[in-house]
C-alpha cells in the first residue's frame, strides 16, 4: 500500500468523536464502560489499515466491541471515512504507533 499524505488528516480525525478516540490513555481499563458503554469483550488489531478487515469483523459480530490501531494520520483518516459511511457502534479507531502500547 503506498503511503499518500491526506492534508489535515489528524484534524480530520479529531473532528469525529463518534469512531476516533482521541486520548486512549485516559481510557486505560474503562474501554468497556466509558467508550463502549458495555461489557462485550474487546479485540484490537494492530496496523488497521483503510480498515476493511476489522469493519467486516465488526459487523460480523455485533457481539463484541473492536479498536482498529493505526500508526499514521494518513491511512487511519480513510478508515475513518469508510466507517462513517456505516453505522458500526462496536469499532472504535486509534491513532497510536504499536510501540507505545505497553506505556
Amino acid at each position: 500500500m503506498r503511503l499518500r499524505h491526506v492534508k489535515n488528516a489528524f484534524e480530520d480525525l479529531a473532528a469525529d468523536t463518534k469512531y476516533f478516540v482521541l486520548n486512549p490513555k485516559d481510557y486505560h481499563g474503562k474501554w468497556a464502560s466509558d467508550v463502549f458503554k458495555n461489557n462485550n469483550p474487546i479485540h484490537i488489531e494492530i496496523g488497521c489499515g483503510k480498515g476493511q478487515f476489522m469493519m467486516g469483523l465488526a459487523k460480523h459480530f455485533p457481539d463484541i466491541n473492536f479498536i482498529a490501531i493505526e500508526k499514521y494520520d494518513s491511512v487511519l483518516v480513510r478508515c475513518l471515512e469508510k466507517v462513517s459511511q456505516e453505522d458500526i457502534p462496536n469499532l472504535r479507531l486509534v491513532l497510536l504507533d504499536a510501540l507505545m502500547l505497553g506505556e
